[in-house]
């Protein structure tokens, strides 16, 4: 093979490859990986496809196979995951849920014959096949099949390849190379490393090698076909060998793995040095961002026992309004308007709710309707926030360097903020001292504040800041405290993530004021529980608690307050 330009002095990335790459081999069948044979799993013949209640045998048979039926029908999600039951063959289903339906009986003292099991069977295997969408049909199980053992085949070169390549490689030049010039000439040896190795990939196959090689020179490594994945909106590494992910609120292994310790210490070191930060053993955790935006926090040994962790957060391509967000059924079209209208006469809003509840998501949906004239200051320990207004100062926080100086912290920057000249400030997070900063500002002028902070119910949160307020050790009395809180905040909005992966609105709560030394607050809108769904999805109601608002002056102010009682109804 002639040379491809990778020399150190030609500017390239890569050495020469030795004269072995350039013999042609004929051989293709020698080191060929056989793909893994899928057997072909025939239907169970007892099984129909009619959905129709089974013939009547009697009152007690039709008793014994609907009460059976009642109880499992409850635990089929639980029992047959949606996405290994599609890809699962009818007739193995069906001895599954024979095998669940003989253990039910048993546990409950019934004595079922083979006719009431086989009925119950069919009932409960269909209504399990119209809650997963229907069933794969064989080809594309085959194709399922096909596709894992191409990746594992992929997965195997790589593992053998990497080290050969590695030797190849001037990191020094290569990081100065782009992605696609580097591409085509990793591609070219990759290929002549595949023929020298005796390893027999596709082209496709070839094509998928090369991209997770270049993904970890330049990338993420295994995390980047997670990250480019939309439907993914969490990723939860736990050591080389466990990454979870969130899809539809929901947490499932993805599968994805790394070489080892070491493999996942490096990608969690080139995640924090691309926005300047560090993570070593003098500073095991560290907040960071993607170039994307997402959020994501590391945690290396000797704190995290089991390897590095590394929790990224992702944010929607697609930015996220109320509109969309009522769309999903987190609030009520009563309360989209509130908001909107507690957006635009400039309320202080406090967002209150559980880790990955939907608070930032929420911030930046209410966020939309501020004026595009207002000057606006954002302050955060890793940036996120993403407004949409044309003048915003985004200020982000500063670790300590090795020597210990040099930090700035969230109440350094809310002070400095106050000499910006903001018309508002934004809080990403309020998680300690700077929460009297932030109440001080929204007493001297700054109206229309918003931050975040983890509490679980409205009155949570504001006892949570009277606690942060402690921390800057002003010894303030508890009073003077609650007063200022009550005079700043006008508003909590508490979000939660349901137990069906759902994110919705709870309550939004008004501060009033104070009684002797309690804050005072009333409800505006809750969000009640009624049931479960057939689907597997909560079911509830919004309801407007009918209280006349204390902000209402304030929206007459605004022109608003016709519109604001229509909401309340």
């Amino acid at each position: 093979m002639a040379a491809t330009g990778f020399g150190k002095r030609s500017g390239a990335g890569l050495k020469q490859p030795s004269e072995t790459f350039g013999q042609a081999q004929t051989s293709t069948d020698s080191g060929r990986r056989p793909l893994v044979s899928v057997a072909e799993n025939s239907p169970a013949p007892a099984i129909e496809k009619d959905t129709e209640k089974p013939q009547q045998r009697g009152r007690s048979t039709d008793n014994c196979v609907w009460d059976i039926h009642a109880m499992l029908s409850p635990q089929l999600g639980d029992l047959f995951p949606r996405e290994a039951t599609r890809v699962t063959a009818r007739g193995e289903l069906a001895a599954r849920m024979e095998d669940h339906i003989r253990q039910m009986a048993a546990s409950e003292g019934r004595d079922m014959d083979d006719v009431e099991v086989r009925d119950t069977v069919t009932v409960l295997l269909n209504e399990l096949i119209n809650r997963v969408g229907g069933l794969e049909t064989q080809a594309a199980q085959k194709k399922t099949a096909a596709s894992s053992a191409s990746a594992k085949s992929v997965t195997s070169a790589k593992e053998h390849i990497q080290p050969l390549l590695m030797e190849q490689i001037d990191a020094s030049v290569i990081a100065e190379m782009e992605r696609g010039e580097l591409a085509e000439q990793v591609s070219d040896v990759v290929s002549a490393l595949l023929i020298q190795e005796k390893m027999n990939l596709n082209t496709r196959e070839q094509r998928d090698l090369v991209t997770l090689l270049l993904n970890d020179m330049l990338g993420l490594g295994p995390l980047e076909p997670l990250l480019s994945d939309d439907d993914v909106s969490e990723i939860m590494v736990n050591g080389p060998k466990t990454v979870y992910i969130e899809k539809a609120g929901k947490l499932t292994v993805s599968g994805v793995t790394f070489r080892d310790d070491q493999h996942l210490l490096n990608i969690a070191q080139r995640i924090v040095s691309a926005v300047g930060r560090r993570v070593d053993e003098t500073s095991p955790i560290c907040d960071a961002r993607l170039l994307d935006g997402s959020r994501v926090n590391v945690v290396i040994p000797p704190l995290a026992i089991d390897g590095a962790s590394i929790s990224i957060r992702k944010f929607a391509k697609d930015k996220l309004t109320l509109e969309k967000m009522l769309g999903f059924g987190s609030f009520s079209p009563a309360m989209s308007k509130f908001l909107n209208i507690a957006g635009r006469i400039k309320l202080n809003i406090l967002i209150s709710g559980g880790t990955g509840s939907g608070k930032t998501t929420m911030l930046n949906a209410i966020s939309r309707n501020i004026d595009p004239g207002e000057r606006i200051v954002t302050i955060e320990d890793a940036a996120e926030l993403q407004l949409q207004q044309p003048h915003v100062v985004r200020l982000e926080t500063r670790p300590a360097n090795l020597e210990g100086k040099g930090e700035v912290d969230m109440r350094d920057l809310v002070k400095n903020a106050l000499r910006m000249r903001p018309d508002r400030i934004i809080l990403g997070e309020v998680r300690g001292p700077e929460a009297f900063e932030l109440l001080a500002a929204m007493n001297t002028g700054h109206d229309g504040s918003l931050g975040t902070l983890h509490a679980n119910r409205p009155r949570e949160a504001l006892t949570r800041l009277e606690n942060m307020i402690n921390m800057a050790g002003l010894n303030l009395s508890a009073k003077a405290i609650k007063t200022q809180i009550a005079d700043a905040l006008n508003l909590v909005v508490q979000i939660s993530r349901m137990r069906d992966g759902g994110r919705r609105i709870t309550h939004i709560t008004e501060v009033v004021g104070m009684e002797g030394d309690v804050i005072t607050m009333q409800d505006l809108f809750t969000y009640n529980y009624t049931g479960e769904g057939d689907d597997g999805k909560l079911q509830g109601t919004f309801e407007s608690t009918g209280m006349r608002p204390a902000c209402f002056e304030r929206a007459e102010y605004f022109g608003l307050g016709r519109v604001l009682m229509e909401c309340i109804g």
